[in-house]
C-alpha cells in the first residue's frame, strides 16, 4: 500500500507533519481530516532504490517536464491578475481542497506567462515541503512582503482560506483607488497632447508661410511677430548651428522628464525631495495625502487583522507606503510604539494626517479595535479622493480651455498685427 506525506494543521493551528498508508490520494485525506489536522500538503513518497519512483513521483517528474516547457515572462504581474488569482485560492481552500492541488489546479488554467511559470516554482517548493509563503517569498515579482507576510500568517493561525479573502478584498481597492486616478487623469493628458501636437504642427508649417509673405511685403514686424518667427525657425531646426531641430525636442520632452524623473527618484536624496515637494503642491498635493492615507491605513489595518505583530505591520506599511513623507512619519510611529507609548502622539507631531485620522486612530487603541478603525478611515479616505478626483477635473477643464486659448490668441495676434500694418501701408499707397 502506497505511503503518502502530509503537512497538516491541527486544532490550535499549529502545523503538523506525518505519514499516513492509503490506497489513494483522496483516502489518505480523509484518513488525516479523521485524525482531526487540517491538511495543508499531501504528496505520495517516492520509492528508494535502483533509481525508481512511484507512480504519483513519476506523474510529478513529467509535470516538471512539462512545467520546464513554459514560456518565460518578464517584469512584475499585473495586480488584477493577483487578486484574481487571490480569490481563486482563497475559495479553493474555503472548499477543503489540499493546498499543493489548490496551486497546481491554478497553474494549470493559467495562460502562459510569467505568473504560469511562478506557480509552477512555487508548487515545487510547496511539493518539496517548504511553507507557501516561504515558497511564494522567493518571487518578489508576483508575491510582495506584505502579500507574503498575510500569508505566513495565516497559516500559522489556520485561517488561510479568510487571510486570502482579505487579501483579494485588499488588492481589489488599491486597484479600484488606482483606476479612479488613472482614469482622472486620461482626459487632460490626452487634451495636452493634442493641444502640444497641434501648435507644434502650426510652428513648422504654418508660420514659415507667413514669413514668407511678410518678407516679401518688406513690413517692420512687431516684436511678438519676431518672437513667434524665432520660435518657429527654432522647432523647423533653421536656425544656425542648430543641429536637431526644435520639433524633436518638443515630442521626446516628456520621454526624458519621465526618464529623469525615475533616475531621482532611484536616490534617497531624490525620493525625500520629490514627495517633500509633491504634497504641497496646491490640489495635487491634497490628492496625494488623501490617496497615501488610504493607501496606508489600510495596509496596516489589514496587516493587524491578520494578526500580524504590530510593529512588523508597521514596518512593512512604512516599506510599501510609497511615499517618503509618510515613511518617516510611520518610522516615528513604529519607535514609539516600541518605546511603550502610544500610536497617535507622533503621527500627531508629524502633522501628515488630518485631526480626525489622529483621533480615530487614537480611540481605536483605546478601545482595542485598532485595525477596524484604520479600515474605516481608509474607506472614508477612498471616498474623500472620488470627490478630490473630480475636483481636480473640474479645476483642470477650465484651466486648459484658458492655457489653451491663451496659446491660440498669442498665435494669432502675432500673425494679424503685421497683416494690420501691411493693409495700412497699402492702403496710404493708394
Amino acid at each position: 500500500m502506497p505511503t503518502y506525506q502530509y503537512e497538516a494543521l491541527n486544532a490550535a493551528g499549529k502545523p503538523q507533519k506525518g505519514t499516513i498508508e492509503a490506497k489513494s490520494t483522496d483516502e489518505a485525506l480523509q484518513r488525516i481530516k479523521s485524525q482531526g489536522f487540517f491538511p495543508t500538503s499531501v504528496r505520495e513518497s517516492k520509492v528508494k532504490g535502483s533509481g525508481g519512483t512511484t507512480e504519483g513521483g513519476t506523474v510529478r517528474a513529467k509535470a516538471k517536464k512539462k512545467r520546464k516547457g513554459l514560456s518565460i515572462g518578464f517584469g512584475k504581474v499585473s495586480l488584477k491578475r493577483m487578486t484574481l488569482f487571490t480569490r481563486q485560492l482563497s475559495t479553493l481552500q474555503d472548499a477543503g481542497l489540499p493546498l499543493l492541488r489548490s496551486i497546481q489546479v491554478l497553474e494549470q488554467q493559467q495562460k502562459p506567462g510569467r505568473l504560469k511559470n511562478i506557480l509552477s516554482g512555487v508548487a515545487e517548493d510547496v511539493e518539496s515541503g517548504s511553507s507557501l509563503s516561504d515558497s511564494m517569498a522567493k518571487h518578489p515579482a508576483a508575491f510582495d512582503r506584505l502579500y507574503c507576510k498575510m500569508v505566513a500568517a495565516g497559516e500559522i493561525g489556520g485561517v488561510l482560506d479568510v487571510i486570502l479573502q482579505r487579501l483579494a478584498d485588499f488588492m481589489e481597492k488599491n486597484e479600484r483607488l488606482k483606476r479612479r486616478i488613472k482614469s482622472a487623469l486620461i482626459y487632460p493628458s490626452v487634451v495636452i497632447t493634442i493641444a502640444v501636437l497641434i501648435v507644434t504642427g502650426i510652428m513648422y508649417f504654418v508660420i514659415p508661410k507667413f514669413q514668407e509673405i511678410f518678407n516679401d511685403f518688406d513690413v517692420k514686424l512687431p516684436g511678438l511677430t519676431l518672437w513667434l518667427i524665432d520660435t518657429s525657425r527654432w522647432v523647423a531646426g533653421q536656425n544656425a548651428g542648430q543641429s536637431i531641430p526644435g520639433a524633436v525636442w518638443v515630442v521626446c520632452s516628456p520621454l526624458f522628464v519621465f526618464i529623469a524623473y525615475k533616475l531621482i527618484r532611484k536616490t534617497a536624496f531624490g525620493k525625500a525631495a520629490t514627495d517633500t515637494v509633491t504634497v504641497r503642491i496646491p490640489v495635487i498635493g491634497n490628492l496625494i495625502r488623501k490617496t497615501s492615507i488610504a493607501r496606508f491605513t489600510r495596509t496596516l489595518g489589514t496587516l493587524i487583522s491578520a494578526g500580524v505583530p504590530i510593529l512588523e505591520a508597521i514596518t512593512i506599511t512604512r516599506d510599501t507606503s510609497g511615499n517618503y513623507v509618510y515613511e518617516k512619519a510611520l518610522s516615528k510611529v513604529h519607535d514609539s510604539i516600541r518605546e511603550g507609548e502610544t500610536f497617535a502622539a507622533p503621527l500627531r507631531e508629524a502633522k501628515v494626517c488630518d485631526s480626525l485620522v489622529v483621533n480615530m486612530i487614537d480611540v481605536g487603541e483605546e478601545t482595542g479595535d485598532l485595525d477596524v478603525m484604520l479600515m474605516k478611515i481608509a474607506d472614508n479616505y477612498d471616498e474623500e479622493v472620488d470627490v478630490a478626483v473630480q475636483g481636480l477635473l473640474s479645476l483642470l477643464e477650465p484651466l486648459m480651455v484658458v492655457i489653451l486659448g491663451g496659446i491660440v490668441g498669442t498665435i494669432v495676434l502675432a500673425l494679424f498685427l503685421p497683416l494690420v500694418s501691411m493693409i495700412e501701408s497699402v492702403s496710404g499707397g493708394k
